[in-house]
């Protein structure tokens, strides 16, 4: 809870005149690398940041529940979402689903997340609907 919530204030320092609703569940805890756990949760927390950058109620929110009988983490947002026909491209290193010109960006973000989720023993997924939002759940293994 701690890092998100700070990775959060960074990006509001960055644009001071955008208000987002962010919630973050208090009292989130994990047992990983420090250094990689925040490089994950700037990916994450950054894309739902910009993929809500078009809405004029925008909304983030970082939790935890449980999915596919383990605890998972989840980044969820209200941004402009992806059609799931091609989820399979997502976690793929310079796989896009949004132009450069809708929104900047390298590609290589949600690759990064899996490497460092895979390290943990870990799983990654999404669940989005075009124009809804998006969601991206992660787990750290045992």
């Amino acid at each position: 809870s701690e890092m998100a919530n700070e990775i959060v204030a960074d990006l509001q320092r960055l644009e001071p005149l955008r208000e987002v609703q962010v919630v973050v569940a208090a009292g989130l805890k994990a047992n990983a690398d420090r250094g990689l756990l925040r490089i994950l949760l700037t990916n994450l927390i950054g894309n739902a940041w910009k993929y809500t950058g078009q809405r004029s109620s925008p909304a983030i929110e970082v939790g935890c529940e449980t999915s596919r009988e383990r605890q998972a983490y989840f980044v969820r947002d209200n941004g402009v979402g992806f059609d799931m026909a091609y989820a399979d491209k997502l976690f793929g290193v310079f796989q896009r689903l949004h132009s450069n010109e809708e929104f900047e960006g390298t590609g290589i973000g949600l690759a990064t997340v899996k490497r460092i989720v895979s390290r943990h023993g870990g799983e990654v997924w999404a669940a989005a609907r075009p124009g809804e939002g998006a969601v991206f759940y992660f787990t750290l293994g045992a």
